[in-house]
């Protein structure tokens, strides 16, 4: 592993560095990698979910090198991030990761190594490629890349169109195994993508699974078809996800109104350029009266603060992730005929609206989960153009990653948080420190917070 990081670090400094002796180099028995075990899925039961402890359940271990499949690559993984799917994997919700690799494993022989009693977790990675399995034309050893988190089969007709409707989609790193979380990690070859040169590992590690999550739930077809003019609500407007909603409301021409909940979070909003930002906190909104009736007054009050930011309209778009928290109020607010996207349920599952105010008043509601290979490309590409910029707030090594997993379970960060995996410090990889220099406040502005 040594020599692998040196021959990278060779490069270091370097526009166009040839790392291709990476696949002369052999590869290790071994690699640290950061877990889950099958044996302590049970660790936690009894306890409310905000005191689960992601410290106890994520364990950096030496794990074997698995056999590479053909269509598949072995990357050497510099940085990595923590999503969501990372904290719900650590605390078991809503069930244990290990059901998936099991149903995952009985697809074919190949796929039977991700079933083990432990799992790899993570959902992205930047790094370079060290092996390629066969028939991969695409991808060679030396190469630095991205990699986006759908897995797919493409053996059913239904992922022609849509490889998000594919019958075996999966997200890697979390309904497989090896994922980015570690030293090393095994992806399909079809999951690379070129790394944005201007960039650093770190940097290139963060937007993989939430910028092309908030492409596809917001601006493509498949979504929420974004268009010029349109008024954007934005939950938590400068998280993971909504860092980038945000910036891609205002890159589309788009009107976002950004929902926060603390001052600082509020000031990041107006730094990425949203002119009209709501702290929930501020205003006192509390959706839920207890724990089974919610306030349909809130909802009203919430509307109309809204339109007296956007001179009297209503959303034609609410942006949703929180889920049971906020979902009533974003069927309330969304205009007569407008559209609810959403793509996760970070407060809660189970969702409860008033539904006269969804079928008397047209509204629509879009379920949407990752992307597919053309938007998680079309993503990636704004981020290398510099169009669209990293979230990245802080860092962590490898042996942090429990520590900053509960950062992100106890929301007490912003934007996205990274993982220093072979990368020996933080800065390094950047290949065009012109482009960089262009946006260098805009790749900075996360940082700290």
């Amino acid at each position: 592993m040594r020599e692998i990081v040196e021959t990278i670090m060779a490069g270091e400094g370097s526009a166009a560095p040839d790392l291709s002796a990476l696949g002369r180099i052999p590869v290790p028995p071994t690699y640290r990698g950061v877990v889950v075990r099958a044996d302590e899925t049970g660790m936690f039961e009894g306890l409310a979910t905000r005191d689960k402890d992601p410290r106890k359940s994520l364990h950096v271990q030496e794990v074997p090198v698995p056999e590479l499949a053909p269509g598949e690559a072995l990357v050497a993984v510099m940085a990595s991030a923590i999503n969501y799917n990372t904290v719900w994997t650590s605390i078991f919700e809503p069930v244990p990761t290990f059901a998936f690799l099991r149903r995952y494993g009985k697809l074919s022989p190949l796929t039977k190594r991700h079933d083990l009693p432990y799992q790899v977790i993570g959902s992205d990675a930047a790094g370079v490629v060290l092996r390629v399995g066969a028939g991969v034309s695409k991808w060679k050893p030396g190469d630095e890349i991205v990699a986006h988190c759908l897995s797919v089969e493409l053996e059913d007709a239904d992922g022609h169109d849509d490889t998000m409707l594919d019958p075996q989609q999966r997200i890697w790193g979390f309904e497989t195994n090896f994922g980015g979380l570690a030293e090393l990690a095994v992806v399909k070859a079809n999951q690379l993508m070129p790394k944005p040169r201007h960039l650093n590992w770190e940097e290139a590690a963060c937007p993989g699974l939430v910028n092309s999550t908030a492409y596809r739930q917001l601006v493509s077809h498949h979504g929420a078809a974004m268009k010029q003019g349109d008024v954007v609500l934005i939950w938590g407007a400068s998280g993971g996800l909504g860092g980038y909603a945000t910036q891609f409301a205002l890159n589309g021409g788009a009107t976002p109104v950004c929902v926060v909940s603390s001052p600082e979070k509020a000031e990041l909003c107006r730094r990425m350029g949203a002119e009209l930002v709501i702290d929930r906190a501020a205003e006192g909104f509390t959706f839920w009266r207890d724990e089974h009736n919610q306030d349909a007054g809130e909802w009203r009050r919430f509307g109309e603060l809204i339109r007296s930011l956007t001179g009297g309209r209503d959303p034609d778009i609410v942006f949703e992730h929180p889920g049971r928290e906020t979902f009533g109020a974003s069927i309330y607010v969304a205009r007569r005929g407008g559209t609810i996207v959403t793509c996760a349920s970070t407060s809660g599952f189970q969702h409860e609206f008033d539904n006269r105010y969804l079928w008397m008043n047209l509204k629509r509601i879009i379920g949407s989960h990752f992307a597919n290979y053309r938007e998680a490309w079309e993503a990636n590409r704004l981020i290398s153009s510099g169009r669209i910029h990293p979230t990245l707030s802080r860092v962590y090594p490898l042996e942090l990653t429990g520590q900053a997993t509960l950062d992100v379970h106890r929301n007490r960060h912003q934007g996205k948080v990274g993982v220093r995996c072979l990368a020996p410090a933080e800065g390094l990889g950047v290949r065009d420190r012109e482009l960089r220099a262009r946006h260098d406040e805009a790749i900075n502005r996360f940082r700290g917070e």
